[in-house]
């Protein structure tokens, strides 16, 4: 399923940018572009976002494996010079991930993160990575007993966009999601979860 999911983006990716190429221009953002020359798309400014995809992972001193849909908000805000784009995002996400390994069950109910962003844009085609700060739930059950814990910890990943009209863009996106080990009264150790997060989203840029 992963697979299918970056082999349709990347197509997607690949059509829109090679027919929107030719027809783009940073429109409205230039007061936050420096050193980008007139007929270049600007990946400059505050954009506003959502995302659709996968996270699976494991569970610290747990035979459990959660999995399931993940989908969210995202905010950010680009800074570019010339090609060079820097910036920061954050994003909430709310996931189906969960996973019972008799008699546990454990599930992350959601996450957020808070990251720094660097790329380098080939006009309209942006290709960066990203790290930053991560939180989230992990929550356990068992024998009608539950218990949640919100902690912190840390995401680092990389991704592509492309812009296929002035002010929208569609990416492609893969994070690593380290959430910190937290001690669990119902399972008598502690737990963390560490995860992987494929999704795609698209973006307006104002």
């Amino acid at each position: 399923m992963k697979g299918f999911v970056w082999g349709a983006v990347a197509l997607a990716v690949a059509g829109a940018a090679s027919a929107r190429a030719a027809d783009l221009s940073y429109g409205s953002r230039a007061p936050y572009t420096v050193n980008q020359p007139l007929n270049a798309y600007s990946w400059a400014g505050p954009y506003l976002g959502g995302n659709l995809g996968y996270e699976w992972g494991s569970v610290e001193n747990s035979r459990t494996k959660p999995s399931g849909i993940v989908g969210g908000a995202t905010a950010g805000y680009n800074f570019q010079n010339g090609p060079w784009v820097f910036g920061v995002e954050g994003d909430l996400e709310v996931t189906g991930a969960d996973d019972t390994f008799a008699p546990w069950k454990f599930s992350n109910p959601w996450f957020g993160t808070a990251r720094g962003r660097a790329g380098y844009a080939f006009s309209n085609v942006l290709v960066y990575g990203t790290a930053g700060l991560a939180f989230g739930e992990l929550r356990a059950e068992t024998f009608g007993l539950s218990e949640s814990h919100t902690t912190a910890g840390w995401t680092a990943g990389f991704g592509a966009e492309v812009g296929f009209a002035p002010n929208w863009s569609a990416k492609v996106e893969y994070l690593y999601v380290d959430l910190s080990d937290s001690a669990f009264a119902i399972t008598g150790v502690s737990n963390g979860f560490r995860s992987n997060v494929v999704r795609a989203g698209v973006n307006y840029h104002f």
